[in-house]
């Protein structure tokens, strides 16, 4: 089989079943971001060179690490307080202006847990935490890790994403979520249970949004799901045969350019937004959807 300059797939008999694309919501939303994002983050190999770690991340993944293990703890064990620590023994320190800052934001980012903890049910073991969940539809294999999986009286599990950004998100953030409504469909598909309840806890305040996706919804959402997907499986295929020209993969400036890991190898980027310090995104003057619903926190590939 060989794979033809314009993209196309040539040498395939006639009436073969095309293999399912394998793909992740954060890849689709990359592509649906900024094409020269997408390229440079999954073709060009070497990839290249990323600016220096973001505190916002730091700080998001020492979150996400320490909720991670409260729950792995013996029930006994689950306090607010142990959870606090959680965030202090796992800080990871990148990104920050200096050492004092990095503690202010640890002891801010320990309370967070703290508050958000005594309000949950410590004795209500989730089905799953950072559960690896993966479904075909009929183009694709769509696959990601869920925060946490929980479950309702009647046996269904419903998808819970942690949030730490500025902005508490909306349901209206959760209904539209593509990331979301493929882990509900995944999550679903590999426990065989029913799924259709998605929940965004934004760490910080402790606020749930949430939405309930019917069959129809979650079909929606796949087809959106597969439309993306046409788009970057032919890029990747054109990009296989030699097509890596700017002009295939073209940016899409705009203001998070002042936040993205590649400004330095994007000219356009840099013409598009001024530089950002990598601990900007923790103040005030944070990203506008940094803790946003599409591709998570840049945990997930």
């Amino acid at each position: 089989m060989s794979v033809g300059r314009a993209g196309g797939v040539q040498g395939l008999l006639d009436g073969m079943p095309r293999r399912l694309y394998p793909c992740t919501p954060t890849r689709l939303l990359t592509w649906l971001d900024c094409p020269r994002r997408y390229r440079f983050s999954y073709l060009d190999r070497p990839a290249p060179p990323k600016g220096p770690a973001w505190a916002h991340t730091s700080l998001g993944t020492s979150v996400h690490s320490a909720l991670a293990s409260w729950w792995r703890l013996p029930l006994r064990e689950r306090t607010p307080d142990r959870g606090a620590q959680l965030v202090r023994d796992g800080w990871v320190r990148e990104g920050y202006r200096d050492d004092a800052q990095s503690t202010q934001v640890r002891e801010r980012a320990s309370r967070w847990v703290r508050t958000y903890l005594a309000d949950v049910d410590r004795a209500a073991e989730p089905v799953g935490v950072e559960r690896t969940v993966s479904t075909p539809t009929g183009a694709l294999v769509l696959s990601g890790r869920v925060d946490r999986i929980d479950e309702r009286p009647d046996g269904s599990v419903v998808v819970v994403d942690y949030k730490t950004g500025r902005r508490p998100p909306s349901d209206a953030d959760a209904r539209s979520s593509l990331a979301l409504a493929a882990y509900a469909l995944a999550a679903a598909r590999t426990l065989r249970r029913p799924c259709g309840v998605v929940e965004l806890h934004h760490v910080p305040t402790g606020t749930v949004a949430a939405a309930s996706h019917d069959p129809d919804g979650l079909a929606r959402k796949v087809a959106e799901a597969e439309s993306i997907a046409r788009e970057a499986r032919a890029a990747d295929e054109a990009y296989a045969a030699g097509a890596t020209d700017d002009e295939r993969f073209l940016p899409r400036p705009s203001a998070m350019c002042s936040w993205c890991d590649f400004r330095g190898v994007c000219p356009a980027g840099r013409m598009a937004a001024p530089p950002r310090r990598p601990w900007d995104a923790i103040g005030a003057d944070g990203p506008p959807n940094e803790g946003g619903t599409g591709s998570g926190n840049g945990r997930r590939g």
